[in-house]
């Protein structure tokens, strides 16, 4: 995984390649019941309570922690292209999707690419400023992300890609 602090642009930056093809990427990215599966750092578990994945529509979810705490979250999806890329925002948020304003709103652009059944994303996560890239840092975004994309690698092999 690379994985780059970009405090000119505000921006974070992964190149992350799976042992996996294209379909089965953009489906653990796209489809709740996978998100579910590994889109938390463990202990932490995803839950969904709604997901429309389409331009304009959202992915309301929870990240629980192993007491039985809640983050909430919702992520607004601006652009799909299926198979290709997507993009939104992403922000905590009240268990109804009601934005949370003491914590930055991020802009996520995501591209697939496939060779020799291995599935390459690159992901750009866009920062308002360079306060709120800080603040993501300093949250362990970098240490929960990589954990995150690690649940992806175990959830490929449980389902034998």
């Amino acid at each position: 995984m690379n994985f780059v602090v970009d405090k000119q642009d505000n921006k974070v930056k992964v190149t992350r390649e799976f042992a996996a093809p294209l379909s089965k990427v953009w489906a653990a990215w796209t489809q709740s019941e996978l998100l579910d599966q590994w889109w938390a750092p463990k202990p932490w578990k995803a839950k969904t309570k709604k997901m429309d994945f389409k331009d304009g529509g959202y992915w309301l979810y929870a990240m629980t922690g192993p007491e039985g705490e809640e983050q909430w979250c919702r992520a607004d999806f601006k652009s799909v292209l299926p198979m290709k890329s997507f993009e939104g925002i992403d922000a905590f948020c009240d268990l109804q999707g009601k934005i949370n304003t003491d914590f930055p709103v991020v802009h996520w652009y995501l591209n697939f690419s496939e060779a020799k059944s291995k599935t390459t994303v690159n992901v750009e996560i866009k920062f308002d400023s360079l306060a709120d890239l800080e603040k993501y840092v300093e949250m362990g975004f970098k240490e929960g992300f990589t954990m995150a994309l690690g649940n992806l690698d175990e959830l490929f092999i449980a389902v034998k890609v």
